[in-house]
């Protein structure tokens, strides 16, 4: 199931970073959901995937061999609500950027800087 996910993971970073490179908004920001993805599913494998084992340990025992790690579980759920907020808040730039320049080409904003000029 790990090598499962880390092709899983593989496969979203290059996805996102194609997705980053196409120089348009909205790919970008899908490019960086993907990228934040992939960093979520090697968290959540970094702390060993355990069918069926308990996440918490019965109270009175120490330990118990092979209950699940929560750490990474809680990591992953913190950086899923941190990676949702941010695509929100980039989507809502994405959309005021193209409500005030027209255009959602990343080589075309520069008009919203005065006093620079695109070198080509």
């Amino acid at each position: 199931m790990e090598i499962m996910l880390a092709v899983l993971a593989g496969f979203l970073v290059s996805a996102g970073a194609y997705l980053m490179m196409s120089g348009k908004t909205l790919p970008y920001l899908f490019g960086l959901t993907m990228i934040s993805n992939a960093a979520n599913i090697i968290i959540f494998c970094a702390g060993r995937l355990t069918f069926g084992a308990p996440p918490l340990i019965p109270e009175g025992e120490k330990y118990i061999e092979g209950a699940a790690n929560a750490l990474p579980q809680a990591l992953v759920l913190t950086a899923i609500v941190i990676g949702f907020g941010l695509l929100v808040f980039a989507l809502t730039l994405a959309y005021r950027s193209w409500f005030v320049l027209g255009t959602v080409e990343m080589d075309d904003m520069h008009e919203s800087e005065p006093g620079t000029e695109v070198i080509s």
